[in-house]
């Protein structure tokens, strides 16, 4: 079967927006790039400052309410039909819930061909690329370096610590390659 999707799970400041605009562009049919940034921005701001939606708390910390989960199970949906209907997907998500956020990306891509791919930065190394990054709040990345990887099984990982990201895409789209 050919990949329909490919899931980029990483902490904040990993990589994972560059690995997709590399895998873009070496992939060699046309893949969508659908980001947890993308639904985020799109929110209303009200959403990012109350329980029910996304907090950013001073420290990096992040908590999601049921108002953010809910329209996150729908944005997850609505990815899955467009994969269904033919596009190819490439999703940047940060798994929050680790082993739970994969669970749920699983249900809703039923069927569908995933390459499930860890994208790993040591801490410091994020931490020191969110310091660069006037849209980033301190300490996130250094919070979810680790977190949103445990009890996740991937079928490739990449480390951007010492690895350029386009090396990484250059591994990914190799990987997809041999699947075909």
């Amino acid at each position: 079967m050919t990949t329909q999707v490919i899931v980029l799970n990483g902490g904040s400041s990993a990589g994972k927006s560059q690995i997709v605009r590399h895998l873009q562009a070496l992939l060699p049919q046309p893949w969508l790039a659908m980001g947890v940034d993308s639904l985020i921005d799109a929110m209303p701001l009200s959403m990012r400052t109350s329980d029910a939606g996304i907090e950013f708390a001073p420290d990096g910390g992040v908590s999601v309410g049921p108002e953010f989960m809910r329209l996150q199970a729908a944005w997850m949906a609505g990815i899955a039909a467009m994969a269904r209907a033919g596009a190819q997907v490439v999703i940047d998500d940060v798994f929050l819930g680790g082993a739970g956020t994969q669970q749920r990306w699983r249900r809703v891509l039923d069927g569908l061909d995933v390459l499930w791919v860890g994208v790993r930065c040591d801490s410091a190394i994020a931490a020191a690329r969110e310091t660069a990054r006037p849209d980033r709040v301190r300490g996130m990345a250094a919070a979810q370096a680790e977190v949103v990887h445990e009890g996740v099984v991937y079928d490739l990982e990449v480390d951007t610590t010492r690895t350029e990201s386009l090396v990484c895409a250059t591994t990914i789209a190799d990987h997809v390659r041999r699947l075909r």
